[in-house]
């Protein structure tokens, strides 16, 4: 038994100035603002999903992009609304949101 349900894999990389990365759309911000909602939704799902930093996710073009392990599914996301939405369904209920689903 894994000691996590998910684990939640932000690309945060910071590329030169004029080349594309996720942090350029506030990848930092919305994964602090991720891991700012899972605490405090407590018992619900604290303690069985970790938040992480990742550095490039190699996939620039279709960013920001965030991963949910064990299941591989990759997301991007516009604004709190979108991580609100993604730990609601995907990490409290387990559906995923595919609305905002990529290759």
């Amino acid at each position: 038994m894994s000691y996590f349900k998910h684990h939640v894999f932000f690309c945060t990389n910071q590329r030169a100035p004029g080349e594309p990365c996720c942090n350029n759309h506030g990848a930092q911000a919305m994964r602090d603002h991720c891991k700012s909602k899972v605490k405090a939704m407590g018992d619900r799902i604290a303690g069985k999903v970790r938040i992480n930093n990742a550095g490039c996710l190699d996939r620039c073009a279709q960013g920001p992009v965030m991963v949910v392990y064990p299941e591989a599914v990759w997301y991007t996301y516009v604004d709190q609304e979108d991580i609100d939405e993604i730990v609601e369904s995907h990490l409290a209920q387990g559906k995923v949101v595919e609305r905002l689903l990529i290759d």
